[in-house]
């Protein structure tokens, strides 16, 4: 399939790949791919769900070489030293922020309090009170959006600055990419509107009432933004020659922690980045309607897609190495 016959596939397409927006690619440090649908220009920004979660880790890495974090296994709990914990829990003083990365820390209750959080005034202090529980800590894998959420209160906390302020200096603007913007609209309908709009976005990221910016889900990025994400990933943290962020780190990110399940595609998990393949260098931060950063080590390949609310479309692995890195050469 070359690129015309892709741009028509996808055009003509009645399956799961007729919500997509973008696709653009980066192959050796040059643009080779670079593609619109639905009226989306290639600056135009889409919320891209849950790979706000693979920026959020390296969020973290940054943190990490600045020493402002001192360790992943640095406790939640040192950072809010005015939380009140409830009475009899004990588990919360255990959780660090690997667990977080990991997906293993614990809650209570069976299902995640989207209302409680999302009509709160501090969406992390809030989250905070559902950290912990009777059963411990037991490494079982926990998909939580909400409950990453306090990573970037840790961020906020340990740098003394805003996420958004934060990113948009150590990651954004030293790629050369636009710095993020507040979405500060917090009710139920404007938060309804912001996943379910199919209309191109500002570079925008959602917060709460505080101007804390949402950790699980609600960044807005084009395709290009996260291919050249993805690139500063498989270059081991440079960019022109510049370090923005370690290799060390990185290469911790991208190692497998645990073994998913079929509801995952049974991929390995690192630090809220996914591994596809056992045996191959293939990474991919993955949100919901097929939105992806997809990196490639070992062709030297990033590839972004954003896509527009479309239920029960993980990832879109299998297309990109179908369909496009064909394309692509």
């Amino acid at each position: 399939m070359n690129k015309e016959q892709l741009h028509r596939f996808i055009s003509e397409s009645t399956g799961n790949e007729r919500n997509i927006c973008q696709i653009y690619a980066i192959k050796d440090g040059k643009t080779v791919y670079d593609d619109c649908w639905h009226g989306f220009r290639t600056e135009d920004a889409m919320n891209v769900n849950s790979v706000t979660k693979g920026v959020v880790a390296l969020l973290v890495g940054i943190t990490l070489d600045k020493g402002d974090i001192k360790s992943v296994d640095q406790k939640v709990m040192d950072f809010f030293p005015e939380y009140q914990v409830k009475r009899g829990e004990r588990t919360i003083y255990d959780v660090t922020i690997r667990h977080l990365l990991t997906m293993t820390a614990p809650y209570k209750g069976r299902s995640e309090p989207w209302k409680k959080v999302c009509t709160s005034e501090d969406w992390t202090l809030t989250i905070l009170d559902y950290l912990g529980g009777r059963s411990g800590i037991t490494g079982e894998f926990r998909y939580a959006t909400l409950g990453i959420q306090i990573l970037v209160g840790i961020i906020e906390r340990a740098t003394g600055e805003k996420c958004i302020d934060f990113a948009n200096r150590n990651l954004f603007e030293p790629l050369g990419l636009p710095g993020r913007i507040l979405h500060g609209g917090s009710s139920k309908e404007d938060q309804f509107d912001f996943l379910m709009n199919k209309n191109p976005r500002k570079v925008e990221w959602y917060a709460d009432p505080q101007g804390t910016v949402t950790a699980g889900w609600g960044l807005c990025m084009s395709a290009r933004d996260m291919a050249v994400l993805g690139m500063l990933v498989s270059d081991d943290g440079l960019y022109n020659g510049k370090s923005i962020i370690s290799k060390e780190y990185l290469r911790e990110m991208t190692k497998p922690k645990l073994r998913l399940g079929e509801r995952f595609g049974n991929m390995n998990y690192g630090y809220l980045w996914y591994k596809p393949y056992d045996d191959r260098e293939v990474y991919a931060a993955i949100g919901d309607s097929g939105n992806i950063i997809y990196v490639n080590r070992e062709l030297k390949v990033s590839v972004g897609i954003t896509g527009t609310f479309k239920p029960r479309i993980f990832d879109r692995v299998d297309l990109i190495e179908q369909s496009i890195l064909p394309a692509v050469g």
